[in-house]
């Protein structure tokens, strides 16, 4: 009985401790790069309008299989056209190549679980300054 319940205890260890599915590319959006320059390339931006200066992504090569090919950060966007710098490549970047990035998460004060939780909080402590 007891090494049933070590098997099943370690079974249940080894579960939990094993990593999840990588999703590294399930919430980023591709963008077209239209033109490459030594260590600058510019992209399609207009399809979304969150992409703002300073935010990071990457380049991959779609015709083999979404390989890394560049890490980049934007410079700018101005009129539906994102400059960014490349910061470290595995290849040359080309305009065969897309562009991804992800959309920022929200602040953590501008979600409304957090409010509900500080409302909640306050009320019980309310609670239960009036009882004790």
């Amino acid at each position: 009985m007891l090494a049933r319940f070590v098997r099943v205890l370690a079974v249940s260890a080894a579960v939990l401790v094993m990593p999840a599915a990588a999703r590294a590319q399930d919430s980023a959006i591709r963008l077209e790069i239209r033109s490459v320059g030594d260590s600058v390339f510019t992209f399609n931006s207009s399809p979304v309008s969150w992409i703002a200066r300073g935010q990071q992504g990457i380049v991959v090569d779609p015709r083999r299989r979404d390989v890394l090919v560049a890490r980049f950060r934007v410079l700018s966007v101005d009129a539906g056209v994102g400059n960014a710098l490349i910061l470290g490549q595995t290849q040359p970047v080309s305009t065969d190549h897309v562009a991804l990035l992800r959309e920022p998460r929200p602040r953590w004060f501008s979600s409304k679980t957090f409010w509900f939780g500080v409302a909640a909080g306050a009320a019980g402590g309310f609670v239960v300054g009036k009882i004790f």
